[in-house]
């Protein structure tokens, strides 16, 4: 069995664009160690069972802003292509 992370662990990975809490696809990749272009790949096949606010793409001011941040080390980091920012979900 695998332990569990530490909260800070994740909170690190947590940040708020568009006044949401947010965590990108990689860094929800990484935690649950699976690549990337894997994440993005099931969630596009499977849009139809995510609520439409549960998720959104990264801007370029966004992804400008998450450098300046040092939240990503440069745009190159996302291989080409703007992040996915997964939301809280909907508490409706």
């Amino acid at each position: 069995m695998k332990a569990l992370l530490p909260v800070e662990v994740i909170e690190k990975r947590i940040h708020v664009i568009r006044g949401q809490k947010i965590m990108l696809s990689t860094h929800l990749a990484e935690l649950y160690e699976v690549e990337t272009r894997a994440l993005n790949q099931a969630v596009k096949r499977n849009k139809d069972r995510f609520p439409h606010d549960f998720m959104f793409q990264v801007s370029m001011t966004e992804a400008d802003w998450l450098v300046s941040q040092n939240v990503i080390p440069h745009k190159k980091y996302f291989g080409g292509t703007l992040p996915y920012a997964f939301t809280e979900m909907s508490r409706k």
